[in-house]
């Protein structure tokens, strides 16, 4: 098996086009594209549709990423494995979380882990969610912590726990006071929408959808993060969960509860729990601790 024409193909399915993958390996397009070649070759599979000079890529390569992504990662891995034999420095306890949660629950638990485990390095790897699902295939992690669903079979999630969704206004905003509100407490409030890639603005137009409320979008992001700093300066109102919000904006932004009640799934995934035991236990206990913290005093 050809090892550069697997990464190509990795590649071209993580940048979305053979000129990325091509210029990620400084390789020439028609190299890139030999390569691609000679894997459909080697395996006959079809792995992309040729649609002008784009690669869409077929249900086959879908379901062939996860295997390439997990042998070109075990391969990288041998040169830090080599390292870690020869070194007396204990390998690092490896954590892979989604962006939007990593101030608010992952690191705060990654604290009160070191102070019970010291001398234990931590290697922390963040991706937003769209991405997080791939990079959890390579089983290169110890805990992985994620919204819920993620599309992919294994690891299996263990279920961290629900938060519920609230508005979230600047703590000077009208409505900050208020103990609940309703969709027709938002009519005229500009509505700063997460983009419909995320799993947050799926909860929320399905719950309208269901109730039959409207809101109208003044400004998108894609990014939870940016919304809750554009809430922060004033621009409107976004839908927020009380372990995504950023610590330092507590004081800037308030979480109002909201009606009907809609909830975010969160979950672990730890596929290699008997590597350490005590350590995923401790970091396991660690959010849950914070995780049902912040959902009571968010």
């Amino acid at each position: 098996m050809n090892l550069r024409s697997l990464k190509v193909f990795v590649l071209v399915m993580e940048e979305g086009t053979l000129a990325r993958a091509a210029g990620t390996m400084h390789l020439s397009q028609s190299a890139a594209s030999r390569l691609l070649q000679l894997l459909e070759e080697e395996f006959e599979i079809c792995l992309f549709q040729r649609d002008k000079k784009r690669l869409v890529p077929t249900g086959e390569a879908e379901r062939f990423y996860p295997e390439a992504l997990r042998i070109l990662s075990q391969i990288e891995a041998l040169p830090e494995f080599a390292r870690q034999i020869q070194s007396s420095t204990p390998e690092p306890f490896r954590i892979i979380a989604q962006s939007r949660i990593v101030n608010g629950l992952v690191l705060p638990a990654i604290a009160e882990l070191r102070d019970s485990f010291t001398d234990q390095p931590i290697k922390l790897e963040i991706h937003r969610r769209r991405d997080l699902g791939r990079r959890m295939t390579n089983d290169r992690f110890d805990v992985g912590i994620s919204a819920l669903p993620l599309p992919i079979d294994r690891p299996a999630p263990i279920r961290l726990g629900a938060a519920p969704l609230r508005i979230a206004v600047s703590y000077d905003h009208p409505l900050a006071t208020r103990s609940v509100l309703r969709p027709m407490d938002m009519v005229g409030v500009p509505y700063i929408a997460l983009d419909d890639t995320t799993v947050i603005r799926r909860i929320v137009d399905q719950e309208l959808n269901t109730i039959g409320a409207q809101l109208d979008v003044a400004h998108e992001v894609s990014l939870g993060s940016a919304a809750y700093r554009l809430v922060q300066r004033g621009f409107g109102f976004t839908f927020a969960d009380p372990v995504a919000l950023d610590p330092e904006l507590e004081p800037l932004v308030s979480l109002v509860d909201w009606e009907p009640r809609m909830e975010i799934e969160f979950g672990l995934f730890a596929p290699n729990r008997s590597r350490k035991p005590e350590l995923t236990q401790a970091f396991e206990a660690a959010l849950r601790r914070v995780f049902a913290e912040r959902c009571t005093t968010g």
